[in-house]
């Protein structure tokens, strides 16, 4: 229990439509891969949508009133961003939102930006939209996962026309402070770069520290930025596809809002309701969740660190997802290697990062225990052969 809310229930996903356990359907591996969490959704989500349901019709969709009104008193409260309800343009996914920021501004061969490693959809939007992706490598400071502004300043050329930005970034979970924003603002701003900032895990800082939203950086920054956020990662509803895009250019918008037309589809009102109820209901159980994720994280920091020789990760800022470095066990596919050991990881190699793997601690500490030991296990068993 953590809070009145009892984040230790496991409960039981196989034989249930999910993407996560499905993989693995009929082999004993626990699924710690895609970045869906093993909880139930807060209880004020599940009203809202028996609500609905009761209702008994589904016909087409508009986002509720005061669904804006929330998102406007959000943005004013947690981040001091003031923003117009115009500003919204309601989406299914963050990864669609991504493919029509690529279509929507620029040419074919254009140039889109990236740093790596980063979450596959930045990898493949780009070539969907008959642009090119440049990748700039994170480097390492402090023990840490940093952006590098002067290479990705030597990076850019004349085609250059995006930045792809995670913030907070998956999957190295780095909550970028201030300063480091600002220096990628200023870059973006001498060459005409548009700023695309992923910021869909801003509500799942764990290391109590600010979330800064990229648009928030000043007013030449914010009339260059689209920011992608949604509801689906903190309160574990990515199926009802609910995302938003808040775009305060209007000729930026104008032109995100005609390349999506007629090709993205429209928000569901089951999609609406559960949105309106997280931000507006369940701010005690994000609260609580945070706290229970904090734990989790900092037993899978202490267990790869130094249970398991050979694997290292860094302590997590933010999102439900640990980063680990197996390189030094010389492993040539780490992801089939610990699937045989009964874990199911994200390989690394999809996110630019070969010798890594990814794994999401949202789950009950349980199943997070059960799939750490196994890990453990997989490379005792590795090192004694």
């Amino acid at each position: 229990m953590s809070n009145g809310f009892d984040f230790d229930r496991v409960i039981e996903r196989r034989n249930t439509d999910s993407l996560k356990w499905h993989k693995y359907e009929g082999r004993d591996v626990i699924p710690l891969w895609v970045a869906d969490m093993d909880f139930q959704a807060p209880q004020a989500i599940l009203e809202a949508l028996h609500r609905r349901v009761e209702h008994g019709v589904f016909g087409y969709a508009v986002p509720p009133e005061e669904l804006t009104q929330v998102l406007v008193e959000r943005m004013a409260e947690k981040y001091r961003w003031v923003i117009k309800p115009s500003w919204i343009v309601w989406l299914p996914g963050v990864v669609s939102a991504l493919n029509v920021v690529c279509r929507a501004f620029g040419d074919d061969g254009d140039e889109v930006l990236t740093f790596r490693p980063i979450y596959p959809p930045f990898l493949s939007a780009p070539p969907l939209s008959r642009r090119s992706v440049k990748t700039i490598p994170l480097g390492r400071k402090g023990g840490s996962y940093v952006m590098d502004a002067d290479r990705f300043e030597q990076e850019i050329t004349a085609r250059s026309r995006i930045l792809l930005l995670c913030n907070p970034h998956n999957p190295v979970g780095r909550r970028f402070e201030r300063r480091e924003l600002e220096r990628i603002a200023e870059v973006c701003l001498a060459h005409d770069i548009i700023l695309c900032s992923d910021e869909i895990h801003c509500d799942l800082v764990l290391d109590g520290g600010p979330h800064t939203p990229a648009a928030t950086l000043g007013p030449e920054i914010s009339a260059r930025t689209i920011t992608l956020m949604a509801p689906s990662k903190t309160f574990n509803i990515p199926g009802l596809s609910c995302s938003f895009a808040i775009i305060e250019n209007p000729d930026l918008r104008r032109r995100f809002n005609k390349t999506h037309s007629g090709i993205v589809p429209w928000i569901n009102a089951l999609g609406y309701a559960a949105c309106l109820a997280a931000y507006r209901d369940c701010e005690p159980w994000r609260q609580a969740l945070i706290d229970y994720l904090r734990g989790n994280e900092q037993l899978a920091y202490r267990f790869i660190n130094e249970e398991i020789p050979g694997l290292a990760m860094d302590h997590v800022q933010a999102t439900y997802l640990a980063w680990i470095d197996t390189r030094p066990l010389g492993l040539a596919n780490p992801e089939r290697f610990f699937e045989l050991g009964g874990v199911g990881l994200s390989d690394g190699k999809d996110f630019l990062a070969e010798g890594f793997v990814r794994l999401n601690f949202g789950c009950p500490r349980a199943t997070l225990l059960v799939g750490l030991e196994r890990i453990k296990h997989a490379v005792a068993n590795l090192r004694t052969t």
